[in-house]
Protein backbone atom coordinates (compact mmCIF):
# COMPACT_ATOMS: atom_id res chain seq x y z
CA UNK A 1 0.00 0.00 0.00
CA UNK A 2 1.68 3.30 -0.77
CA UNK A 3 1.12 6.82 0.99
CA UNK A 4 -1.55 7.95 -1.95
CA UNK A 5 -3.68 4.53 -1.10
CA UNK A 6 -3.80 5.66 2.68
CA UNK A 7 -4.86 8.77 1.84
CA UNK A 8 -7.31 7.30 -0.89
CA UNK A 9 -8.57 4.56 1.83
CA UNK A 10 -8.97 7.79 4.48
CA UNK A 11 -11.16 10.17 1.98
CA UNK A 12 -13.12 7.17 0.93
CA UNK A 13 -14.22 5.84 4.17
CA UNK A 14 -14.86 9.27 5.49
CA UNK A 15 -17.30 10.15 2.14
CA UNK A 16 -19.36 6.94 3.14
CA UNK A 17 -19.80 8.08 6.58
CA UNK A 18 -20.97 11.72 5.05
CA UNK A 19 -23.51 9.79 2.58
CA UNK A 20 -24.30 7.81 5.85
CA UNK A 21 -25.17 10.24 8.21
CA UNK A 22 -26.33 13.69 5.88
CA UNK A 23 -27.36 11.96 2.92
CA UNK A 24 -25.51 13.20 -0.13
CA UNK A 25 -21.88 13.27 -0.66
CA UNK A 26 -19.29 16.08 0.73
CA UNK A 27 -19.12 18.85 -2.26
CA UNK A 28 -14.64 18.84 -1.06
CA UNK A 29 -12.40 17.11 0.98
CA UNK A 30 -8.94 18.05 1.78
CA UNK A 31 -6.30 15.73 3.67
CA UNK A 32 -3.42 17.35 5.34
CA UNK A 33 -0.98 16.39 8.42
CA UNK A 34 -1.89 17.65 12.02
CA UNK A 35 0.00 20.16 13.08
CA UNK A 36 1.64 18.18 15.95
CA UNK A 37 2.52 14.51 15.80
CA UNK A 38 0.30 13.18 18.65
CA UNK A 39 -2.69 14.20 16.73
CA UNK A 40 -2.12 11.27 14.48
CA UNK A 41 -0.80 11.05 10.85
CA UNK A 42 -3.93 12.33 8.64
CA UNK A 43 -6.28 15.07 9.34
CA UNK A 44 -9.72 16.23 7.30
CA UNK A 45 -10.51 20.17 8.10
CA UNK A 46 -14.51 20.07 8.21
CA UNK A 47 -14.67 23.72 7.75
CA UNK A 48 -15.84 22.79 4.41
CA UNK A 49 -18.25 20.57 5.34
CA UNK A 50 -19.69 22.93 7.80
CA UNK A 51 -20.95 25.07 5.26
CA UNK A 52 -22.52 22.50 3.50
CA UNK A 53 -24.14 20.64 6.19
CA UNK A 54 -25.15 23.95 8.30
CA UNK A 55 -23.56 22.05 11.82
CA UNK A 56 -20.52 23.44 13.27
CA UNK A 57 -16.97 22.04 12.51
CA UNK A 58 -16.52 20.48 15.81
CA UNK A 59 -19.71 18.79 16.21
CA UNK A 60 -19.56 16.95 12.24
CA UNK A 61 -16.00 16.32 13.36
CA UNK A 62 -17.41 14.17 16.40
CA UNK A 63 -19.89 12.81 14.29
CA UNK A 64 -17.86 11.22 11.92
CA UNK A 65 -15.05 9.87 14.09
CA UNK A 66 -17.85 7.71 15.44
CA UNK A 67 -19.58 6.88 12.60
CA UNK A 68 -16.22 6.08 10.17
CA UNK A 69 -16.04 1.68 10.27
CA UNK A 70 -12.92 0.76 12.26
CA UNK A 71 -10.68 -0.67 9.82
CA UNK A 72 -7.42 -2.67 10.11
CA UNK A 73 -5.70 0.54 8.44
CA UNK A 74 -6.14 2.53 11.11
CA UNK A 75 -5.32 2.80 15.33
CA UNK A 76 -7.67 5.57 15.73
CA UNK A 77 -9.94 7.87 14.37
CA UNK A 78 -11.00 10.65 16.44
CA UNK A 79 -12.65 14.19 16.26
CA UNK A 80 -10.56 16.87 18.00
CA UNK A 81 -11.79 20.39 17.76
CA UNK A 82 -12.80 21.11 14.21
CA UNK A 83 -11.10 18.40 12.43
CA UNK A 84 -11.40 14.64 11.70
CA UNK A 85 -7.58 13.01 12.92
CA UNK A 86 -6.55 9.42 12.10
CA UNK A 87 -3.75 7.44 13.24
CA UNK A 88 -2.53 4.80 11.06
CA UNK A 89 -1.33 1.39 12.07
CA UNK A 90 3.01 2.05 12.03
CA UNK A 91 3.61 -1.10 10.18
CA UNK A 92 1.48 0.15 6.98
CA UNK A 93 2.84 3.74 7.96
CA UNK A 94 6.73 2.88 7.67
CA UNK A 95 5.64 0.67 4.93
CA UNK A 96 4.35 3.03 2.81
CA UNK A 97 6.74 6.03 2.97
CA UNK A 98 10.28 3.63 3.37
CA UNK A 99 8.95 1.33 0.52
CA UNK A 100 7.64 4.54 -1.73
CA UNK A 101 11.20 6.29 -1.47
CA UNK A 102 13.25 3.49 -1.88
CA UNK A 103 11.63 1.68 -4.34
CA UNK A 104 11.93 5.32 -6.80
CA UNK A 105 15.12 6.49 -5.73
CA UNK A 106 16.35 9.70 -6.64
CA UNK A 107 12.91 9.81 -8.55
CA UNK A 108 11.01 10.48 -5.17
CA UNK A 109 9.24 13.60 -4.92
CA UNK A 110 8.89 13.66 -9.01
CA UNK A 111 5.46 14.41 -11.07
CA UNK A 112 3.91 14.97 -14.08
CA UNK A 113 2.09 18.44 -12.88
CA UNK A 114 4.46 20.04 -16.30
CA UNK A 115 4.34 16.65 -18.87
CA UNK A 116 3.92 17.55 -22.44
CA UNK A 117 4.65 21.66 -21.54
CA UNK A 118 8.29 23.15 -22.80
CA UNK A 119 9.99 25.69 -20.95
CA UNK A 120 12.73 27.87 -21.26
CA UNK A 121 14.86 29.09 -18.50
CA UNK A 122 17.02 32.01 -19.15
CA UNK A 123 19.51 32.68 -16.98
CA UNK A 124 22.69 34.52 -15.31
CA UNK A 125 23.32 36.55 -19.07
CA UNK A 126 26.79 38.40 -18.35
CA UNK A 127 28.30 40.79 -20.35
CA UNK A 128 32.27 40.28 -21.81
CA UNK A 129 33.33 43.24 -20.43
CA UNK A 130 34.53 41.83 -16.96
CA UNK A 131 33.88 38.80 -14.84
CA UNK A 132 31.34 37.36 -13.07
CA UNK A 133 30.16 38.94 -8.98
CA UNK A 134 28.07 37.90 -6.70
CA UNK A 135 25.01 39.23 -8.29
CA UNK A 136 25.60 36.63 -10.91
CA UNK A 137 25.96 34.02 -8.66
CA UNK A 138 22.88 34.66 -6.75
CA UNK A 139 21.30 34.82 -10.43
CA UNK A 140 22.79 31.39 -11.25
CA UNK A 141 22.39 29.37 -8.22
CA UNK A 142 18.70 30.73 -8.27
CA UNK A 143 18.27 29.27 -12.40
CA UNK A 144 19.78 26.30 -11.65
CA UNK A 145 17.43 25.80 -8.81
CA UNK A 146 14.37 26.58 -10.51
CA UNK A 147 15.62 24.54 -13.63
CA UNK A 148 15.89 21.37 -11.77
CA UNK A 149 12.56 21.99 -9.50
CA UNK A 150 10.46 22.80 -13.15
CA UNK A 151 12.38 19.30 -14.47
CA UNK A 152 11.15 17.43 -11.51
CA UNK A 153 7.72 18.29 -11.62
CA UNK A 154 7.81 16.93 -15.58
CA UNK A 155 8.26 20.18 -17.56
CA UNK A 156 10.97 19.76 -20.32
CA UNK A 157 13.57 22.73 -19.49
CA UNK A 158 15.65 24.34 -21.74
CA UNK A 159 18.61 26.17 -19.56
CA UNK A 160 19.69 28.88 -22.29
CA UNK A 161 22.35 31.63 -21.42
CA UNK A 162 22.16 35.30 -23.36
CA UNK A 163 25.51 36.58 -23.49
CA UNK A 164 25.84 40.44 -23.72
CA UNK A 165 29.01 40.18 -25.80
CA UNK A 166 28.56 43.59 -27.92
CA UNK A 167 27.53 47.12 -27.11
CA UNK A 168 29.32 50.09 -25.33
CA UNK A 169 30.82 48.45 -22.28
CA UNK A 170 32.74 45.54 -24.40
CA UNK A 171 33.47 48.99 -26.61
CA UNK A 172 35.17 50.08 -23.24
CA UNK A 173 36.89 47.24 -22.92
CA UNK A 174 38.45 47.28 -26.50
CA UNK A 175 39.26 50.71 -26.23
CA UNK A 176 41.07 50.66 -22.97
CA UNK A 177 43.41 47.48 -24.13
CA UNK A 178 44.01 49.22 -27.42
CA UNK A 179 45.19 52.39 -25.35
CA UNK A 180 47.01 51.13 -22.78
CA UNK A 181 47.84 47.45 -22.92
CA UNK A 182 50.90 47.65 -25.17
CA UNK A 183 49.12 44.01 -26.62
CA UNK A 184 49.18 42.22 -23.21
CA UNK A 185 47.77 38.88 -22.97
CA UNK A 186 46.05 37.34 -20.48
CA UNK A 187 48.83 34.37 -20.69
CA UNK A 188 51.77 37.41 -20.89
CA UNK A 189 49.90 38.67 -17.37
CA UNK A 190 49.51 35.26 -15.85
CA UNK A 191 45.60 36.49 -15.34
CA UNK A 192 42.19 34.42 -15.88
CA UNK A 193 41.04 35.75 -19.45
CA UNK A 194 37.47 37.41 -17.71
CA UNK A 195 39.49 39.27 -15.33
CA UNK A 196 42.26 40.66 -17.67
CA UNK A 197 39.20 41.76 -19.77
CA UNK A 198 37.47 43.33 -16.55
CA UNK A 199 41.03 44.99 -15.78
CA UNK A 200 40.70 47.03 -18.67
CA UNK A 201 36.96 47.66 -18.31
CA UNK A 202 37.99 49.47 -14.98
CA UNK A 203 41.23 51.11 -16.61
CA UNK A 204 38.97 52.94 -19.07
CA UNK A 205 36.50 54.38 -16.09
CA UNK A 206 39.20 55.17 -13.80
CA UNK A 207 40.93 57.75 -17.17
CA UNK A 208 37.17 58.75 -17.84
CA UNK A 209 37.10 60.63 -14.10
CA UNK A 210 40.47 62.23 -15.01
CA UNK A 211 38.47 64.76 -16.64
CA UNK A 212 34.96 65.79 -17.79
CA UNK A 213 36.73 66.34 -21.41
CA UNK A 214 38.48 63.34 -21.36
CA UNK A 215 35.21 61.68 -20.05
CA UNK A 216 33.66 63.09 -23.61
CA UNK A 217 36.46 62.14 -25.65
CA UNK A 218 36.75 58.88 -24.37
CA UNK A 219 33.07 58.40 -25.18
CA UNK A 220 33.18 59.66 -28.30
CA UNK A 221 35.74 56.94 -29.31
CA UNK A 222 33.88 54.03 -27.87
CA UNK A 223 30.94 55.26 -29.85
CA UNK A 224 33.29 55.29 -32.85
CA UNK A 225 34.39 51.90 -32.16
CA UNK A 226 30.75 50.40 -31.56
CA UNK A 227 29.83 52.34 -34.97
CA UNK A 228 32.86 50.58 -37.14
CA UNK A 229 31.71 47.26 -34.90
CA UNK A 230 28.20 47.39 -36.24
CA UNK A 231 29.93 48.32 -39.80
CA UNK A 232 31.70 45.07 -39.86
CA UNK A 233 35.23 46.53 -39.46
CA UNK A 234 37.76 43.77 -40.02
CA UNK A 235 40.24 45.03 -37.38
CA UNK A 236 37.54 45.94 -34.72
CA UNK A 237 35.93 42.64 -34.93
CA UNK A 238 38.99 40.71 -34.88
CA UNK A 239 40.04 42.40 -31.50
CA UNK A 240 36.17 41.94 -30.45
CA UNK A 241 36.27 38.23 -30.95
CA UNK A 242 39.83 37.99 -29.70
CA UNK A 243 38.88 39.81 -26.05
CA UNK A 244 35.44 38.21 -26.30
CA UNK A 245 37.39 34.01 -26.28
CA UNK A 246 39.29 35.26 -23.44
CA UNK A 247 36.68 36.26 -21.29
CA UNK A 248 34.48 32.81 -22.86
CA UNK A 249 37.34 30.80 -21.12
CA UNK A 250 37.33 32.44 -17.93
CA UNK A 251 33.65 32.15 -17.67
CA UNK A 252 33.93 28.56 -18.70
CA UNK A 253 35.94 27.99 -15.88
CA UNK A 254 33.53 29.91 -13.06
CA UNK A 255 30.48 28.21 -14.72
CA UNK A 256 32.07 24.22 -13.89
CA UNK A 257 33.12 25.26 -10.36
CA UNK A 258 29.46 26.62 -9.54
CA UNK A 259 27.87 24.07 -11.44
CA UNK A 260 26.18 25.74 -14.09
CA UNK A 261 24.49 24.36 -16.84
CA UNK A 262 23.00 25.43 -20.00
CA UNK A 263 21.73 23.73 -22.99
CA UNK A 264 21.50 26.65 -25.35
CA UNK A 265 23.80 29.70 -25.73
CA UNK A 266 21.89 32.99 -27.47
CA UNK A 267 24.56 35.63 -28.17
CA UNK A 268 23.18 39.52 -29.07
CA UNK A 269 25.90 39.93 -31.63
CA UNK A 270 23.77 36.77 -33.32
CA UNK A 271 20.52 38.47 -32.44
CA UNK A 272 20.72 42.31 -32.41
CA UNK A 273 20.06 41.81 -36.51
CA UNK A 274 16.93 40.16 -36.00
CA UNK A 275 15.94 42.80 -33.19
CA UNK A 276 16.84 45.66 -35.92
CA UNK A 277 14.10 44.07 -38.70
CA UNK A 278 11.62 43.57 -35.47
CA UNK A 279 12.02 47.66 -35.32
CA UNK A 280 11.94 48.05 -38.84
CA UNK A 281 9.00 46.44 -39.13
CA UNK A 282 7.53 47.88 -36.52
CA UNK A 283 7.98 51.33 -37.56
CA UNK A 284 6.35 50.53 -40.91
CA UNK A 285 3.25 48.83 -39.04
CA UNK A 286 3.13 52.21 -37.04
CA UNK A 287 3.85 50.16 -33.70
CA UNK A 288 7.61 52.75 -33.28
CA UNK A 289 7.81 56.40 -34.50
CA UNK A 290 11.38 58.72 -35.05
CA UNK A 291 11.84 61.10 -32.61
CA UNK A 292 12.94 64.47 -33.44
CA UNK A 293 16.57 63.45 -32.98
CA UNK A 294 16.04 60.79 -35.42
CA UNK A 295 15.81 57.92 -32.67
CA UNK A 296 13.60 54.89 -32.82
CA UNK A 297 11.05 54.76 -30.00
CA UNK A 298 7.76 53.08 -28.52
CA UNK A 299 5.53 55.23 -26.55
CA UNK A 300 4.21 53.25 -23.67
CA UNK A 301 0.41 52.85 -22.99
CA UNK A 302 -1.56 54.65 -19.89
CA UNK A 303 -0.55 52.19 -17.28
CA UNK A 304 2.88 53.18 -17.31
CA UNK A 305 2.06 57.04 -16.34
CA UNK A 306 2.50 59.90 -18.11
CA UNK A 307 6.40 62.40 -18.07
CA UNK A 308 6.24 65.55 -16.09
CA UNK A 309 5.58 67.72 -19.22
CA UNK A 310 2.33 64.86 -19.61
CA UNK A 311 3.35 63.19 -22.69
CA UNK A 312 3.74 59.32 -22.45
CA UNK A 313 6.68 57.40 -21.56
CA UNK A 314 8.75 56.30 -23.96
CA UNK A 315 11.81 53.88 -24.82
CA UNK A 316 14.18 54.24 -26.89
CA UNK A 317 14.64 51.01 -29.31
CA UNK A 318 17.15 52.57 -31.67
CA UNK A 319 19.61 54.92 -31.36
CA UNK A 320 19.81 58.08 -33.95
CA UNK A 321 22.75 56.86 -35.15
CA UNK A 322 21.15 53.44 -36.13
CA UNK A 323 22.77 51.73 -33.50
CA UNK A 324 21.26 49.20 -31.46
CA UNK A 325 20.33 49.02 -27.44
CA UNK A 326 20.05 45.64 -25.23
CA UNK A 327 16.02 45.77 -26.42
CA UNK A 328 16.78 46.05 -29.51
CA UNK A 329 18.50 42.61 -29.02
CA UNK A 330 16.16 41.42 -26.34
CA UNK A 331 13.57 41.72 -29.40
CA UNK A 332 14.96 39.29 -31.53
CA UNK A 333 16.33 36.84 -28.97
CA UNK A 334 12.78 36.58 -27.83
CA UNK A 335 11.47 35.38 -31.37
CA UNK A 336 13.99 33.16 -31.79
CA UNK A 337 13.76 31.75 -28.48
CA UNK A 338 10.10 30.40 -29.21
CA UNK A 339 10.21 29.83 -32.66
CA UNK A 340 13.41 27.92 -32.08
CA UNK A 341 12.10 25.72 -29.54
CA UNK A 342 8.41 25.68 -29.61
CA UNK A 343 8.14 27.18 -26.28
CA UNK A 344 4.93 27.05 -23.93
CA UNK A 345 6.79 29.63 -21.20
CA UNK A 346 9.64 31.80 -21.43
CA UNK A 347 11.30 32.73 -18.06
CA UNK A 348 13.70 35.80 -17.73
CA UNK A 349 15.71 35.22 -14.42
CA UNK A 350 16.88 38.79 -13.34
CA UNK A 351 17.11 40.96 -10.63
CA UNK A 352 14.08 43.18 -8.95
CA UNK A 353 16.17 46.25 -10.56
CA UNK A 354 14.86 45.16 -14.04
CA UNK A 355 11.02 44.89 -13.93
CA UNK A 356 10.17 48.11 -15.58
CA UNK A 357 12.95 46.83 -18.34
CA UNK A 358 10.74 43.65 -18.35
CA UNK A 359 7.29 45.69 -18.27
CA UNK A 360 8.56 47.33 -21.48
CA UNK A 361 9.79 44.61 -23.08
CA UNK A 362 6.98 42.73 -23.08
CA UNK A 363 4.23 45.37 -23.64
CA UNK A 364 6.51 45.92 -27.09
CA UNK A 365 6.27 42.21 -27.86
CA UNK A 366 2.33 42.49 -27.66
CA UNK A 367 2.19 45.57 -29.51
CA UNK A 368 4.00 44.26 -32.19
CA UNK A 369 1.01 41.55 -32.25
CA UNK A 370 2.82 37.92 -31.14
CA UNK A 371 0.17 36.36 -29.14
CA UNK A 372 3.67 34.55 -27.16
CA UNK A 373 4.31 37.63 -25.38
CA UNK A 374 1.71 36.37 -22.54
CA UNK A 375 4.07 33.67 -22.10
CA UNK A 376 6.78 35.61 -21.19
CA UNK A 377 7.59 35.98 -17.72
CA UNK A 378 9.98 38.04 -15.60
CA UNK A 379 11.16 35.55 -12.62
CA UNK A 380 12.53 38.43 -10.41
CA UNK A 381 15.04 38.17 -7.19
CA UNK A 382 16.31 40.67 -4.76
CA UNK A 383 19.87 42.42 -4.87
CA UNK A 384 22.60 40.33 -2.47
CA UNK A 385 25.18 41.98 -0.09
CA UNK A 386 28.26 41.47 1.92
CA UNK A 387 28.43 42.57 5.52
CA UNK A 388 30.88 45.51 5.51
CA UNK A 389 34.58 44.43 5.72
CA UNK A 390 33.81 40.66 5.23
CA UNK A 391 35.75 40.70 1.50
CA UNK A 392 37.46 42.63 -0.97
CA UNK A 393 37.16 42.22 -5.13
CA UNK A 394 40.51 42.69 -6.60
CA UNK A 395 38.09 46.11 -8.14
CA UNK A 396 37.06 47.20 -4.81
CA UNK A 397 33.51 47.84 -6.01
CA UNK A 398 31.97 44.12 -6.68
CA UNK A 399 32.55 40.83 -5.10
CA UNK A 400 34.30 38.58 -7.79
CA UNK A 401 32.38 35.33 -8.28
CA UNK A 402 36.16 33.45 -8.09
CA UNK A 403 37.50 35.23 -5.36
CA UNK A 404 34.41 34.36 -3.35
CA UNK A 405 34.56 30.41 -3.87
CA UNK A 406 38.55 31.05 -3.28
CA UNK A 407 37.51 32.10 0.08
CA UNK A 408 34.52 29.91 0.68
CA UNK A 409 37.03 26.54 0.26
CA UNK A 410 39.49 28.36 2.58
CA UNK A 411 37.12 28.56 4.86
CA UNK A 412 35.80 25.00 4.99
CA UNK A 413 39.26 24.08 4.66
CA UNK A 414 39.98 25.35 8.26
CA UNK A 415 36.63 23.51 9.21
CA UNK A 416 37.93 20.52 7.88
CA UNK A 417 40.96 20.86 9.49
CA UNK A 418 39.17 21.16 13.03
CA UNK A 419 37.78 17.51 12.20
CA UNK A 420 40.91 15.99 11.50
CA UNK A 421 41.78 14.00 14.21
CA UNK A 422 38.70 12.09 13.61
CA UNK A 423 40.01 11.55 10.19
CA UNK A 424 42.81 11.63 8.10
CA UNK A 425 42.84 12.47 5.24
CA UNK A 426 44.77 13.38 2.24
CA UNK A 427 45.53 17.00 0.91
CA UNK A 428 43.72 16.44 -2.62
CA UNK A 429 40.76 15.07 -0.70
CA UNK A 430 40.44 17.68 1.99
CA UNK A 431 40.41 19.90 -0.96
CA UNK A 432 37.66 18.45 -3.00
CA UNK A 433 35.40 18.56 -0.14
CA UNK A 434 36.53 21.80 0.59
CA UNK A 435 35.23 22.78 -2.57
CA UNK A 436 31.65 20.57 -2.34
CA UNK A 437 30.75 22.33 1.25
CA UNK A 438 32.12 25.61 0.51
CA UNK A 439 30.07 25.95 -3.09
CA UNK A 440 26.98 24.21 -1.26
CA UNK A 441 27.10 26.54 1.82
CA UNK A 442 27.18 29.82 -1.18
CA UNK A 443 23.90 28.04 -2.60
CA UNK A 444 22.20 27.05 0.58
CA UNK A 445 22.94 30.59 2.04
CA UNK A 446 21.24 32.21 -1.14
CA UNK A 447 18.48 30.28 -1.77
CA UNK A 448 17.33 30.26 2.18
CA UNK A 449 14.93 33.22 1.76
CA UNK A 450 12.25 33.98 -0.93
CA UNK A 451 13.61 35.31 -3.69
CA UNK A 452 12.08 38.74 -4.13
CA UNK A 453 13.71 39.49 -0.47
CA UNK A 454 17.01 40.83 -0.73
CA UNK A 455 19.75 38.96 1.16
CA UNK A 456 23.02 39.95 3.14
CA UNK A 457 25.22 37.14 2.52
CA UNK A 458 27.78 36.44 5.53
CA UNK A 459 30.27 33.80 4.33
CA UNK A 460 31.71 32.83 7.48
CA UNK A 461 27.86 31.98 8.99
CA UNK A 462 27.08 29.88 5.77
CA UNK A 463 29.53 28.16 6.24
CA UNK A 464 29.11 26.77 9.52
CA UNK A 465 28.60 23.11 10.82
CA UNK A 466 25.54 24.00 13.04
CA UNK A 467 22.66 26.44 12.37
CA UNK A 468 20.12 26.66 9.53
CA UNK A 469 23.71 26.45 7.18
CA UNK A 470 24.12 23.99 4.07
CA UNK A 471 27.01 22.34 5.66
CA UNK A 472 24.69 21.19 8.71
CA UNK A 473 22.50 19.81 5.99
CA UNK A 474 25.51 18.06 4.43
CA UNK A 475 26.51 16.47 7.25
CA UNK A 476 23.48 15.23 8.23
CA UNK A 477 23.54 13.34 4.79
CA UNK A 478 26.98 12.39 5.53
CA UNK A 479 25.42 10.54 8.69
CA UNK A 480 22.85 8.65 7.20
CA UNK A 481 25.83 7.49 4.75
CA UNK A 482 28.27 6.40 7.71
CA UNK A 483 25.46 4.44 9.78
CA UNK A 484 24.31 2.98 6.07
CA UNK A 485 28.74 2.00 5.04
CA UNK A 486 29.44 0.81 8.34
CA UNK A 487 25.60 -2.06 8.26
CA UNK A 488 27.44 -3.29 5.21
CA UNK A 489 29.67 -5.59 7.22
CA UNK A 490 26.25 -7.04 9.32
CA UNK A 491 23.74 -6.31 6.82
CA UNK A 492 25.10 -6.88 3.09
CA UNK A 493 21.50 -7.07 1.79
CA UNK A 494 18.63 -5.47 2.87
CA UNK A 495 15.81 -6.94 1.21
CA UNK A 496 12.23 -4.01 2.13
CA UNK A 497 10.05 -6.86 2.05
CA UNK A 498 11.73 -8.66 4.88
CA UNK A 499 11.35 -5.94 6.99
CA UNK A 500 8.81 -5.85 9.96
CA UNK A 501 7.71 -2.28 9.98
CA UNK A 502 5.67 -2.69 13.16
CA UNK A 503 8.34 -2.41 15.33
CA UNK A 504 8.89 1.72 14.40
CA UNK A 505 6.64 4.30 15.40
CA UNK A 506 7.14 4.01 19.35
CA UNK A 507 8.53 7.36 19.95
CA UNK A 508 8.04 10.52 18.30
CA UNK A 509 11.44 11.05 16.19
CA UNK A 510 10.46 7.72 14.01
CA UNK A 511 7.20 9.16 13.80
CA UNK A 512 8.33 12.40 13.01
CA UNK A 513 10.64 11.18 10.09
CA UNK A 514 7.68 9.15 8.78
CA UNK A 515 5.90 12.25 8.43
CA UNK A 516 8.56 14.25 7.41
CA UNK A 517 9.23 11.76 4.07
CA UNK A 518 5.43 11.77 3.18
CA UNK A 519 5.42 15.81 3.11
CA UNK A 520 8.55 15.81 0.44
CA UNK A 521 6.66 15.43 -2.92
CA UNK A 522 4.28 18.15 -2.13
CA UNK A 523 7.03 20.46 -0.94
CA UNK A 524 8.56 19.86 -4.59
CA UNK A 525 5.75 20.27 -6.22
CA UNK A 526 5.29 23.79 -4.25
CA UNK A 527 8.38 25.21 -4.84
CA UNK A 528 8.20 24.68 -8.29
CA UNK A 529 4.52 26.20 -8.62
CA UNK A 530 5.60 29.26 -6.87
CA UNK A 531 9.15 29.79 -8.36
CA UNK A 532 10.60 29.32 -4.71
CA UNK A 533 13.22 27.09 -3.93
CA UNK A 534 13.10 28.41 -0.13
CA UNK A 535 10.83 25.57 0.35
CA UNK A 536 12.98 23.19 -0.70
CA UNK A 537 16.03 24.29 1.71
CA UNK A 538 13.40 24.95 4.57
CA UNK A 539 12.16 21.16 4.21
CA UNK A 540 16.20 19.68 3.80
CA UNK A 541 16.93 21.93 6.73
CA UNK A 542 14.28 20.62 8.67
CA UNK A 543 14.79 17.14 7.47
CA UNK A 544 18.15 16.90 8.86
CA UNK A 545 16.93 18.44 12.61
CA UNK A 546 14.61 15.82 13.11
CA UNK A 547 17.20 13.01 11.42
CA UNK A 548 19.46 14.43 13.79
CA UNK A 549 17.31 14.29 16.90
CA UNK A 550 16.49 10.32 15.97
CA UNK A 551 20.49 9.80 15.70
CA UNK A 552 21.07 11.47 18.82
CA UNK A 553 18.11 9.70 21.00
CA UNK A 554 18.04 6.39 19.25
CA UNK A 555 20.69 3.95 18.35
CA UNK A 556 20.53 2.35 14.85
CA UNK A 557 23.06 -0.83 14.69
CA UNK A 558 23.55 -1.18 18.51
CA UNK A 559 19.57 -1.74 19.05
CA UNK A 560 18.46 -4.73 21.24
CA UNK A 561 16.26 -6.19 18.78
CA UNK A 562 17.81 -7.65 14.92
CA UNK A 563 14.13 -6.51 13.57
CA UNK A 564 14.74 -3.23 14.84
CA UNK A 565 18.11 -3.09 13.55
CA UNK A 566 16.71 -3.83 10.63
CA UNK A 567 13.59 -1.21 10.21
CA UNK A 568 15.76 1.76 11.40
CA UNK A 569 18.51 0.77 8.79
CA UNK A 570 15.92 0.98 6.22
CA UNK A 571 14.40 4.36 7.60
CA UNK A 572 17.35 5.75 7.80
CA UNK A 573 18.51 4.69 3.98
CA UNK A 574 15.37 6.23 3.06
CA UNK A 575 15.56 9.65 5.19
CA UNK A 576 19.61 9.48 2.93
CA UNK A 577 17.94 9.47 -0.47
CA UNK A 578 15.24 12.22 0.57
CA UNK A 579 18.24 14.46 1.96
CA UNK A 580 20.28 13.46 -1.08
CA UNK A 581 17.33 14.74 -3.38
CA UNK A 582 16.65 17.85 -1.61
CA UNK A 583 20.34 19.06 -1.62
CA UNK A 584 20.72 18.26 -6.09
CA UNK A 585 17.24 20.07 -6.10
CA UNK A 586 19.18 22.76 -4.78
CA UNK A 587 22.42 22.16 -6.89
CA UNK A 588 24.24 21.19 -3.88
CA UNK A 589 26.44 18.07 -3.75
CA UNK A 590 26.39 15.79 -1.10
CA UNK A 591 29.79 13.86 0.45
CA UNK A 592 29.75 10.81 2.05
CA UNK A 593 32.29 11.79 4.36
CA UNK A 594 32.87 15.39 6.49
Amino acid sequence: MTVEEIKKAILKKTTQAIERIFGQEPESLEIGFPPEIEFGDFTIPCFSLAKQFKKSPVEIAKLLAKEIERDPLFQRVEGVGPYLNFKVQNKFLFEAICTEVISQGEKFGNSDIGRGERVMVEYLSPNTNKPLHLGHVRNGVFGMAISNLLEAVGFKVIKANLINDRGVPICKSMLAWKKWANGATPETEGMKGDHFVGKWYVRYNQEAKKSPEIEKELDREVHELLRKWEAGDPETRHLWETMNQWVYQGFEETYQKLGFEFDVFYYESDTYKLGKDIVFEGLRKGVFKKDEKGAVIFELPEEFGRDKDGKPKKVTILREDGTSLYITQDLGTALLKVTEHNLDRSIYVAGSEHEYYFRCLFTILKALGYGWADKCYHLSYGMVYLPEGKMKSREGKVVDADDLIAEMEELALEEIKKREAEEEISEQEAKERAHKIGVGAIKFYLLRIRPTQDIHFDPEKSISFDGFTGPYCQYAFARTAGILRKAKTSYPKLEIQEIDFSVLGSNQEELQLARQLMKFPEEVEKAAKEFNPARIVNYVYETAQIFNQFYNKHSVLSANDPKLVKARLILVKAVSIVLKKGLNLLGIEVLERM
